[in-house]
């Protein structure tokens, strides 16, 4: 499966001057959300994610993604593997698990984001699900910013990586795109600005 292919087909790897999340910059970035507008795009990707889950073994009770970014995949990796699905969501700042949703002590729970860069949201909601008893059992992504290991990749964990790297990250591809930090950015030296997309621009 082509997954590259697969987000340029939906216009969703997108090329310009982006501000990321972190505040860095890149010249490229990837709208999971315009992938997975298509319900039937959605399902074959989240098929193809669990199947590499199912094949490693691990027990998963639940699927818990950070909204606002996670939540279809998080849904659809859900469906493909048979398991409950929740979400956390920030609440003025801090992660929460709302909504009536429960968590059982020792309840094997897998975190899903559409998209890992430093898996530092992951992570938030993550420490949340383990208060409540949780246990996390693995990270799932559609796609990799390339920053932390996922399996059966050979692109290297890098420091910024907030992934413990005592339970597995299972992804569809590698996209290692160059980041600049904002005093270094070679965009803003030729006089573009830098637009924020996403969830927390637009």
């Amino acid at each position: 499966m082509d997954i590259k292919q697969i987000y340029m087909d939906a216009n969703a790897l997108l090329e310009g001057h982006f501000k990321l999340s972190s505040g860095n910059h890149s010249q490229f970035y990837l709208q999971s959300a315009k992938v997975l507008e298509d319900p039937k795009t959605a399902k074959l990707l989240a098929d193809e994610l669990a199947k590499q889950i199912q094949a490693s073994g691990i027990h998963i009770d639940t699927v818990c993604a950070p909204a606002l970014g996670g939540l279809i995949a998080g849904f659809a990796l859900a469906t493909a593997l048979d398991v409950r699905s929740i979400f956390a969501e920030r609440v003025d700042g801090q992660m929460q698990i709302r909504r009536g949703f429960e968590i059982k002590p020792g309840e094997k729970v897998l975190m899903c984001e559409d998209i890992i860069t430093t898996g530092g949201s992951a992570m938030e909601a993550a420490e949340v699900v383990k208060s409540l008893g949780g246990e996390i059992v693995a990270v799932a992504a559609l796609a990799n910013r390339g920053f932390c290991k996922r399996e059966h990749s050979d692109v290297s964990t890098k420091p910024n990586c907030k992934l413990p790297q005592d339970i597995p990250f299972f992804a569809l591809a590698d996209f290692t795109f160059e980041m600049y930090a904002p005093d270094a950015c070679p965009l803003c030296k030729d006089g573009s600005e830098a637009i924020k997309p996403g969830s927390r621009g637009n």
